[in-house]
């Protein structure tokens, strides 16, 4: 099995909804770190699982949309607290939507929220 990775990273603002989580209910950044990682079994006729340079269009688009914003005042977070969990989930089916590479089976991105905390979400396809 084939895995290429690309990281960004950024600071965007939350608040979570729904509990008492403190200081986590008041708005306040955090520095997210997301990565995706592309899986599959093959390579193409270059040698290449897929074309880096289009993933990193793609990652880099997705960043500038989330930064310096606040989560939950984006669509995607509409009725949803706005979780690493759910973070992950949204950035993985958003990527796989955009990335069409025939080489790849598996699509993960996983979302660092501080450098102790991440969260993930895997999809195949």
């Amino acid at each position: 099995m084939y895995t290429l990775a690309v990281k960004r990273n950024f600071i965007a603002q939350h608040f979570l909804i729904g509990g008492d989580w403190g200081a986590e209910n008041e708005l306040h950044s955090h520095h997210y770190a997301i990565e995706l990682q592309l899986e599959g079994t093959s390579l193409d006729q270059h040698g290449y699982l897929v074309d880096i340079v289009h993933v990193e269009e793609e990652l880099n688009s997705i960043v500038a949309y989330y930064r310096d914003r606040t989560l939950n005042d984006t669509p995607e977070f509409e009725g949803l607290n706005p979780s690493i969990e759910h973070f992950s989930r949204i950035l993985c089916t958003t990527l796989s939507a955009r990335i069409d590479a025939p080489n790849i089976d598996t699509l993960m991105v996983i979302v660092w929220e501080n450098d102790i905390a991440w969260a993930s979400y895997r999809l195949s396809r």
